[in-house]
């Protein structure tokens, strides 16, 4: 128990130097693991071999994945593909159902781009949706901020929750992560769908009604969307090829090619490929080497946090607190999946980031096929229950975006929304999602596993 003790004021003091002290989560989460290495009495000459182990298997494992994700989705934003993608989706159903319509077009957008970009992009379309359409503006500002949200915590890949499916030994189920995030994402989404509509009835925006659409130009010279949605479609289609490589008899050879471009890095580097036409259109390709280091400077500080996380996973590993879980491993066990959006909507609340909330969680699980892992420990130790704990995990960082969340800011001052009006729609409405979701999540573990 006294172990046990001294884990929780450990995990409460990176909570609170995160978020009171404005510590950065790579310092914090470093000290927390030497910390718990010291006190949970590790070797102090094996503490560097451990540090190091843990932290470099990030690089040899999911960093490419979170590197390549995170330059398509600049490259995405930069030639205005991602307009391009929000116009088509407007194009179909933006007439007929409006807050459907930007829903669907922050949740296509927020795959490939971070949500805080995704919303500045494409809150114009919505602003000039409700112009056209008469429609409460603050309804079309708060689907859209869900349906951003909404991928950006459960689909793959976004850097949090691909972060967490390698860390959590997920990187050959990536395809699994993304079909099951792209159905809890959904479920998720609903209850937004109605609460915007209902709560944005009694919301006035403030300073934007007459705003003229800036974006116009941009959205003129955007690419087709055919070429714009091709670095999204051919990786999910590579990956699905790698799948079937496995299960259905074919040629030696061609399984081994189906299985090599199946691979998610693989799959990523040939949909980095697919952004060069649009480069090519939008005559940037001579600007590709500034693209690229403003996306590596985006990744890297994911990359390290999410490394730093896996420091602390090993710390926990090598100083055998799994085994003291594991003689309580009957009581947690009744919360099942809620253990973990537990942890990840404490962190999320306490500090605001979802992405560091995802990492650290999924840094104190550990790997699913790891007898040292507090999953194993937990029971969760099979490719499904680790998905199922992945959606947990995203579940609780959405839970809930307020005040010390940069996303809650871009919503409300891009959407015209005052701060005040935006705890009772927006910061509610992550509420309702994340409780939502995790409730549809701990009733598929309840059947599946």
């Amino acid at each position: 128990m006294s172990s046990i003790f001294i884990f929780i004021v450990a995990i409460l003091i990176m909570v609170f130097a995160i978020a009171r002290w404005k510590i950065h989560p790579f310092l914090a989460i470093i000290a927390t693991a030497l910390l718990l290495a010291v006190v949970l009495g590790v070797p102090l000459k094996s503490i560097p071999d451990v540090i190091g182990k843990g932290f470099s298997s990030i690089f040899t494992g999911i960093g490419l994945v979170i590197i390549f994700g995170t330059i398509i989705g600049t490259v995405l934003e930069k030639t205005g593909a991602a307009l391009s993608m929000a116009r088509a989706v407007e194009r179909v159903v933006g007439q007929r159902f409006p807050r459907l319509a930007m829903m669907l077009i922050g949740w296509i957008v927020s795959i490939p781009v971070f949500c805080d970009s995704g919303f500045v992009l494409v809150s114009p379309i919505g602003k000039s949706l409700a112009r056209r359409t008469a429609l409460p503006q603050a309804s079309l500002m708060l689907a859209l901020g869900a349906g951003l949200f909404a991928s950006h915590v459960f689909i793959p890949p976004t850097p949090g929750p691909v972060a967490a499916a390698g860390m959590m030994g997920l990187d050959d189920n990536l395809l699994m992560v993304i079909a099951v995030g792209v159905v809890i994402s959904l479920i998720s989404l609903m209850p937004a769908y109605f609460f915007a509509g209902k709560i944005g009835k009694k919301i006035t925006t403030v300073g934007i009604e007459l705003e003229e659409d800036k974006n116009a130009e941009e959205v003129k010279n955007a690419p087709s969307a055919m070429l714009s949605f091709l670095p999204i479609i051919v990786p999910v289609l590579l990956m699905a090829m790698g799948s079937v490589a496995s299960l259905v008899a074919m040629p030696e050879w061609l399984a081994a090619v189906f299985a090599f471009l199946g691979k998610p890095v693989i799959a990523l580097m040939v949909a980095f490929l697919c952004c060069l036409p649009l480069l090519a259109k939008r005559r940037l390709l001579k600007q590709s080497y500034g693209i690229i280091n403003d996306s590596l400077m985006t990744a890297g500080p994911i990359i390290f946090i999410t490394a730093a996380g896996s420091v602390l996973g090993a710390v926990i590993m090598e100083s055998g607190f799994v085994e003291i879980i594991k003689q309580y491993a009957g009581s947690l066990s009744v919360l099942g999946v809620v253990f973990p959006f537990i942890i990840a909507a404490i962190l999320k609340s306490a500090q605001g980031s979802s992405t560091v909330a995802i990492t650290t969680t999924a840094s104190l699980m550990g790997m699913f096929s790891d007898a040292g892992s507090m999953m194993h420990a937990l029971g969760f130790t099979t490719p499904l229950a680790a998905t199922l704990v992945v959606m947990a995990i995203g579940a609780g960082a959405m839970t809930v975006s307020h005040a010390n969340d940069s996303y809650f800011w871009v919503v409300t001052g891009f959407g015209g929304i005052r701060a005040t009006d935006g705890y009772r729609s927006f910061t509610l409405m992550t509420l309702i999602m994340g409780i939502t979701a995790i409730i549809a999540i701990a009733l598929a573990a309840l059947i599946l596993i």
